[in-house]
């Protein structure tokens, strides 16, 4: 059986829009341009779209999402001009990514200003992530000197089509039992994974230990433990229970919901859609 690499995403500013890419360049950290900034708010802890919803109507661009970026970044939204922000170059501050004590640069007063308009909220700063060697992960899960920007918890995250198609018909099957209308299917974006395989046996990945795709080989760190984000619809930022509801049901463990994997980059590379995943 041949597993495939069939999409690739890059999330420039946490929790905004995703954007899709053919290839992407797999550095010690992540992908390239992934999860390299991310929205604080006045105490400077990270603001995600589980509180605030309308971070997924932004769309955060960069030269690995639009060649050539005409800056370090593009931040657009219906009903705004969009807003090219610079690397900045301003002191260190410190912010808090869940319960990860960690340092970013804040962007320009422009930034800040676009964000707060868009987003409706005046507490908001835009910051960066100018060094992602300075994270260091969890030793339980990782290895000395692995290392990433402001992703969750690991570099790189992995999730399969044959378990979201298992997922999916789960979500039928118990809102049968349930005597409830059937909700829509789930598309692969509620996980917000950076590389999306099919052609594997539904919760293979749960047991691989590295995958090889094109040169670049990545080791498993842990599976995923999925959160209310993945409750939030994509197309109308409406929220139900499901898809934490159905893993409860059928992919419980420790008190946990799990889909998906994070890995953690050995080799550094480029990858492609369509690439063959060989799995260790």
């Amino acid at each position: 059986m041949t597993i495939e690499l069939t999409s690739i995403a890059i999330h420039p500013v946490k929790s905004t829009a995703i954007r899709h890419v053919h290839r992407a360049d797999v550095q010690p950290w992540g992908l390239a341009g992934d999860r390299r900034w991310m929205v604080v708010d006045g105490d400077g802890t990270l603001v995600t779209a589980r509180e605030l919803h309308e971070l997924f109507t932004i769309t955060a661009d960069t030269a690995e999402t639009v060649p050539p970026a005409p800056k370090a970044l593009r931040l657009s939204a219906e009903g705004h001009d969009h807003l090219d922000v610079t690397e900045p170059d301003s002191q260190l501050v410190p912010v808090r990514l869940f319960n990860h004590d960690l340092f970013g640069r804040p962007a320009d007063e422009p930034a800040h200003a676009w964000l707060r308009d868009v987003l409706g909220r005046n507490d908001l700063t835009l910051v960066w992530c100018d060094d992602p060697t300075r994270r260091q992960l969890n030793p339980s899960y990782s290895r000395p000197g692995d290392h990433t920007g402001f992703a969750d918890g690991y570099p790189v995250t992995l999730a399969s089509l044959d378990s979201l198609a298992r997922l999916n018909e789960w979500l039928v099957e118990d809102a049968l039992l349930r005597g409830d209308e059937p909700e829509p299917t789930l598309p692969i974006e509620r996980f917000r994974a950076n590389l999306v395989v099919r052609g594997a046996d539904p919760f293979a990945e749960d047991d691989w230990q590295r995958v090889r795709i094109g040169d670049v080989t990545l080791r498993k760190a842990k599976r995923v433990d999925r959160c209310v984000m993945t409750t939030i619809s994509l197309l109308d930022l409406t929220t139900s229970k499901e898809p934490i509801r159905t893993l409860a049901r059928h992919r419980l463990q420790d008190q946990k919901t799990w889909f998906a994997i994070h890995l953690i980059p050995e080799s550094t590379g480029t990858i492609e859609v369509g690439d063959e995943v060989i799995v260790d």
